[in-house]
């Protein structure tokens, strides 16, 4: 399956080259065709790298996420992270329109990470929880928090263009306005290095404690690094849901919950459904495009119901 998976993403990695409204083919590359390599570098290029970062980024949160909270169904689009998110940004944009995008994703990061934390305390606090009641509560408090950010953006006179460019889509990734999303390379780094301290958080405070685990400091890493994550994807491409949900649980259902030899494959997995949604979203009206938001919610909160019924029957 691993290879298959590979050979899988790398094929649709070649079709994201090609597929688009300006044609590019292979023979036009391998004849150096200086508009087809400037469409390739300047558009194409910048296009996949945002892809593969941003799947690889949001699938493993929602790993991380998942090991905190000890549930599979949770993700930043289930916990509220990414409505807080939409939040910071909203408000960096009214108290200092001339902020960069560094300032703005500073200021999603910090809002994330506050509703994260938020969010793990009101889990931790009740006492009777089951598989679908906690997902349910953090759909419940990112609609407070969305419901919050919107008012916000009415106040100040900005909600008729929010929903459009807060909304994930990749047709405006070009080289010089994307790069801040390779933060998420570091993020993924500390991740695999701390793979086993998070594999341990799933086994509950308890255990993890008695086998020696900074529970309270693991935990605050690896909402740190969600948020960092989620505030680098929302300030250069918007919104994406569920991808973090979707991919672990189906890679756990094959390679268990050693996180030490799954991360990779869930990295995989991730990349692999984003690029696969982008090349869908490109071809299913074209040759206008549909945002990369509603594919991916779309097909994610299909395949969202069906481990709920799945999981409950």
């Amino acid at each position: 399956m691993r290879w298959g998976l590979s050979l899988c993403f790398v094929l649709l990695c070649l079709v994201s080259l090609l597929v688009g409204v300006k044609q590019v083919s292979l023979v036009q590359l391998l004849s150096m065709s200086d508009d087809a390599w400037l469409t390739l570098t300047a558009s194409r290029l910048p296009r996949l790298a945002a892809l593969v970062l941003a799947g690889i980024g949001l699938s493993t949160c929602g790993v991380i996420l998942q090991q905190v909270v000890r549930n599979r169904f949770v993700e930043p689009a289930t916990s509220g992270g990414l409505d807080a998110a939409k939040m910071g940004i909203l408000v960096a944009l009214t108290l200092a329109p001339t902020m960069g995008p560094l300032g703005r994703m500073l200021f999603a990061l910090a809002f994330c990470f506050v509703a994260s934390l938020v969010y793990v305390t009101i889990i931790r606090r009740i006492k009777f929880k089951n598989m679908v009641l906690v997902p349910v509560i953090g759909l419940m408090f990112g609609a407070v928090l969305s419901a919050a950010a919107e008012f916000y953006a009415y106040s100040n006179n900005i909600l008729q263009s929010m929903q459009g460019w807060l909304m994930g889509d990749f047709s405006r990734v070009v080289a010089g306005h994307y790069e801040i999303i390779y933060l998420i390379l570091p993020v993924v780094i500390v991740t695999y290095a701390f793979a086993h301290r998070f594999t341990l958080l799933g086994m509950g405070e308890s255990m993890a404690t008695s086998l020696g685990l900074s529970y309270s400091g693991t935990v605050t890493l690896g909402l740190l690094l969600v948020s960092t994550t989620v505030a680098a994807t929302v300030i250069t491409v918007g919104a994406i849901p569920f991808v973090g949900l979707v991919v672990p649980n189906l890679v756990v259902l094959y390679y268990g919950d050693n996180l030490g030899r799954t991360l990779p494959i869930v990295a995989l997995g991730g990349a692999t459904l984003l690029v696969a949604c982008d090349i869908f979203g490109r071809l299913l009206i074209y040759p206008f495009e549909v945002p990369i938001g509603l594919t991916a919610g779309g097909i994610g909160g299909l395949m969202f119901l069906i481990l709920i019924i799945w999981k409950n029957r």
